[in-house]
């Protein structure tokens, strides 16, 4: 697939659709890969905190899950296909998981959603194997390893929350006999039904940070990276421009 960089960032360029028949060709490798779901909050981060850009840069595959990242994307003039939201890349991938009989274990969230989600995904993809699952509040890591490795999934869906997902991906990857893991956020929490994703109006205008803000007011601090990132982007254009002798219009 095709790449594209957007704030020091390398992206998969790429709709759901591909991304989903790719991840499906690269767990069948069973190599312990992983993908990181990146919005524009994660990528400010990554711009401040270098061990976090290290698990980020260090993934197979970054899918950009976020409006911001793709406005971005734009403003560079280096468009993206689509935004690749973690929950709806999930959602391409399940149906798909079910009819190849490959199987999923679910890690993260609080106590008893996990086993929630997979009794919806379950009933929602008939055929689809839950080979284990795990609350996300765990002390042991060794344990965790053990049971995962016992299970040997093809998808591991690690949804602990960013950028604790990250940093827990990048230091097991070579621990864990697995396909593919793929940082989830707040997903299993979504197919458990007790949280909401924003209604399709919300989405389909790429208001979605929006109406987790009026949800989550507490959120104000991190939303605030949102405009600072696009305003980064706004300065690579010009600087870009100017260094190159490049002018608009």
């Amino acid at each position: 697939m095709p790449k594209t960089e957007i704030l020091g960032i390398l992206y998969e360029n790429t709709t759901i659709g591909e991304a989903a028949r790719g991840l499906m060709a690269l767990a069948a490798l069973h190599e312990a890969r992983y993908v990181v779901t990146a919005n524009a909050e994660i990528a400010e981060s990554c711009h401040k905190d270098s061990a976090l850009s290290e698990a980020v840069s260090s993934a197979d595959f970054i899918a950009p899950d976020g409006a911001g990242v793709v406005l971005a994307s734009r403003i560079l003039g280096r468009p993206l296909k689509e935004r690749v939201a973690g929950y709806d890349l999930a959602c391409a991938l399940l149906p798909q998981i079910a009819e190849a009989k490959m199987s999923v274990y679910l890690l993260g969230a609080g106590e008893g959603v996990a086993e929630k989600a997979a009794r919806s995904m379950t009933e929602r993809y008939p055929g689809l194997v839950v080979a284990g699952l795990h609350h996300g509040f765990f002390t042991d890591g060794t344990a965790i390893e053990a049971e995962i490795n016992a299970a040997a999934p093809d998808f591991l869906f690690v949804a602990l929350g960013s950028p604790k997902q990250e940093f827990w991906m990048h230091a097991h990857r070579g621990k864990l006999r697995c396909g593919l893991m793929m940082g989830l956020g707040g997903s299993i929490d979504v197919f458990a039904g007790v949280a909401k994703r924003a209604p399709d109006f919300f989405i389909r205008l790429n208001l979605e940070w929006f109406y987790r803000l009026l949800r989550q007011p507490s959120r104000l601090g991190r939303m605030m990276k949102l405009p600072k990132y696009v305003l980064r982007a706004i300065w690579a254009r010009i600087f870009h421009n100017e260094r190159n002798g490049i002018h608009e219009g």
